[in-house]
Formats: structure tokens, C-alpha cells, sequence
């Protein structure tokens, strides 16, 4: 037997069950009152009755990127051993061991150099202190912005309806969490000063953050998430930074969370197409291009014209942005146009003997299994920007 039965008091029991039956009624009653007439009731969307939250269980979700990022979670100790990170378990650490056992001794000498403080001498080989300095700016800009991307997902959890989708966002929230430790030992590792925020890049993340509802998912997801995406799509082969082609797997799932999210629950059609709404998302835009811009000293010292990056990055937010419902006030195809004839403007205007170009069709993205997850997300760039035009 494994419980030993104690006595009860029946009828205090049943007293205490009435008043607390009561008790419920008037709570649930007012509070019901007040969301109806707009005030805010119970603070939790959580439906006690169904024992899920408001939206359902939508596991559909769970499967897609909660359950994805679980099996795709990877460990740092692992991924990045040059870094403080002991996140693997007994296991794990076992897996490794028995790997690096079955290693060649060159590949075992590789590992014990990036294992190491040789890591920072393996930098100082690869790169000179003007290369150095192109890729921490460039990587503390996006590093920046996981520190808001953990505050954006942190507060969409209350945001999202469904069970599925809460989890879904609870996995971005823990792979934000990583990619800001991370990344902020790997930029320190290169042994320059890490610049703080542009002016730009505050004002899209600060926007991102002041969001109201779903637009956050529009801020972060589309705009902040896809810069990251063409980031880690062009620096993950070189060398050292190989940590960034899991970053960028993450980021693929990040980008894909809202057009998943809103297939299960749409926009409705004024929540699309509400003129202030439009602005809103717009005036949230604006501050990215001018952020891709800046870098351009940065991107031209390790061969990327900044005009291809920027075109990349805008054909990839446009095409998740429409496919999601986020409408700005002129369409994506037009956008794509305007920009590409200001950006062959502007190149006429400052490049000796420019010749026209489709900066919307370019792709920056280095490395095949990175095109690849890109390919899936957006198809291939020629024909995404055929669409929109």
C-alpha cells in the first residue's frame, strides 16, 4: 500500500469547495465583464477549461519549429570550442570523445587549435587588423541586435494564440538567448573595439521593441531576421566563422515563424490593409536600409558590394513580408522597383562606368547548404524577384 488514508471533515470540505465554486463565478464574471468592454480581464490567454491555451493546440506548429529546434539544438562546447561554453552533457562529451578518436591527426590538430587560446592566433593569421575590424562591425551590428531579438520573442509569447505557437516562440526565445552569448564571445575574440549601435540600427530595433502586437513578428522576424540571415549567409565559410552556418539554420526557422503562425490564424483584411497599420510598418522599415548602407566600407573590405547585399536583403524581407499579410503603403513590386532604380542611380551618380544592374535579383550568400535553406525559405532569387516585379 502506498498512501496511508488520513480522515476528512466532509462538510468543511463541501463548504470550502461552495465558497470557492462561488468565489470562481464572480472572478470569471467580472473579469469576462471588463474584456468586453475593452478593459483588460484575465491577463493569461489560457483557456483552464480545454487545458490549452486561447487559439488551441495547433500542434502543427509544435512540429514545425518547436519540436524542429529541439532536434536541431545545438550545443556550443561542440559548435564553438573555443568559447567558455559548457553546455554539453556526460553524453554528449562521450560523442566527442569517441570522434575525435576516430579522427586523423590533422583533423584532431585542427580541433585542438580552435579548442584553445589558439584560436584568437588562428584570427590573427587569417585576417588583417582592417578585415578584423570590417567583420566585428558588421557582426556586433546583427550581435546587437539578438540582444533585442531575445526581448522581441520574450514578449511574443504573450502575443501568439495556441499552444503550438507558444512553444514555437519559447524555442526562439531560448535560440536568441544563445545566439547573444555567442556571438558576443566570438566578436570579442578578434581582439578590436566593438562599436556600439548606429544610429540607425537603434531606431529599427527600438521600433521593433515598441511594436504593438503581431507588427513585433513584422519588425524582427521579417526585417531584423532576414539582415541576420544574409549576414551569417556571407561570412559562415570563412575562416573561424564556421559557427555562423547554425546561427543561420536558426534564422531560417526564425524568418519562416510568422508566415507559418498566419496561415493558422490570418490577418484579417483591415489588420492588412488599415492605412495607419501600413504607415506603421513602413516608418518600422525605414530605418534598415540606410543600417545596410552604413556598413559599406565594412562589406567593400571583404569583397561584397553593398548594393548586391542590400538588394538581397530587401527581395527576402518584401517576399516574407507579403506572404505573411504585412502590406506597407506601395506594394512589394513596386518597392523592389523604386529601390532599384534609386540604387542604380546613385551608382551612376558615384561609380565610374556603371552599367545598369538588378541589385533585387543579387545573392550574397555563400556556401551550398546555406543557399539551399535559403532556396526552400524563398525560392531562387531570380524568380522571387520576377514575382515581385
Amino acid at each position: 500500500m502506498k498512501f496511508t488514508k488520513l480522515p476528512v471533515n466532509q462538510r468543511a470540505t463541501d463548504l470550502n469547495r461552495k465558497v470557492e465554486a462561488i468565489t470562481n463565478g464572480v472572478i470569471r464574471a467580472y473579469d469576462g465583464a471588463k474584456a468586453r468592454i475593452g478593459l483588460r480581464g484575465r491577463r493569461a490567454d489560457y483557456d483552464d477549461h480545454a487545458y490549452e491555451f486561447v487559439g488551441g493546440a495547433k500542434d502543427s506548429l509544435r512540429r514545425r519549429h518547436y519540436d524542429k529546434s529541439l532536434r536541431l539544438l545545438w550545443k556550443a562546447e561542440q559548435a564553438a570550442p573555443w568559447s567558455s561554453f559548457r553546455d554539453a552533457t556526460d553524453g554528449e562529451r562521450a560523442l566527442m570523445g569517441m570522434a575525435e578518436r576516430g579522427m586523423t591527426d590533422a583533423e584532431r590538430a585542427a580541433r585542438v587549435r580552435v579548442s584553445s587560446a589558439e584560436f584568437r592566433e588562428l584570427l590573427d593569421r587569417e585576417y588583417t587588423l582592417t578585415e578584423k575590424k570590417a567583420i566585428v562591425a558588421i557582426l556586433s551590428a546583427i550581435g546587437h541586435g539578438e540582444a533585442y531579438a531575445w526581448l522581441v520573442s520574450a514578449s511574443m509569447i504573450d502575443e501568439v494564440k495556441s499552444t503550438g505557437a507558444r512553444a514555437a516562440v519559447t524555442m526562439q526565445v531560448l535560440e536568441e538567448a544563445k545566439h547573444f552569448v555567442v556571438l558576443r564571445e566570438l566578436v570579442q575574440a578578434f581582439g578590436v573595439e566593438v562599436p556600439r549601435q548606429s544610429a540607425w540600427e537603434y531606431l529599427l530595433l527600438e521600433g521593433c521593441l515598441k511594436a504593438r502586437g503581431l507588427d513585433r513578428f513584422f519588425g524582427m522576424n521579417v526585417l531584423v531576421e532576414t539582415i541576420a540571415l544574409s549576414i551569417f549567409g556571407l561570412l559562415s565559410d570563412k575562416p573561424g566563422l564556421e559557427v555562423l552556418r547554425l546561427f543561420h539554420l536558426d534564422e531560417s526557422r526564425h524568418t519562416a515563424l510568422p508566415d507559418n503562425y498566419l496561415r493558422e490564424f490570418p490577418l484579417t483584411d483591415w489588420q492588412r490593409k488599415d492605412p495607419r497599420a501600413r504607415l506603421r510598418r513602413f516608418l518600422m522599415a525605414l530605418p534598415a536600409l540606410p543600417l545596410v548602407l552604413h556598413l559599406e566600407p565594412e562589406l567593400a573590405e571583404l569583397g561584397t558590394d553593398v548594393f548586391e547585399f542590400g538588394g538581397s536583403v530587401m527581395r527576402k524581407a518584401v517576399h516574407l513580408a507579403e506572404r505573411g499579410g504585412f502590406t506597407l503603403v506601395i506594394s512589394g513590386k513596386q518597392m523592389l522597383a523604386l529601390f532599384n532604380a534609386a540604387f542604380n542611380a546613385y551608382c551612376s551618380l558615384t561609380r565610374e562606368g556603371h552599367v545598369w544592374r538588378d541589385y533585387m535579383a543579387s545573392d550574397t550568400t555563400h556556401g551550398e547548404a546555406e543557399a539551399a535553406v535559403e532556396r526552400e525559405i524563398f525560392g531562387p532569387p531570380t524568380a522571387v524577384a520576377q514575382h515581385a516585379a
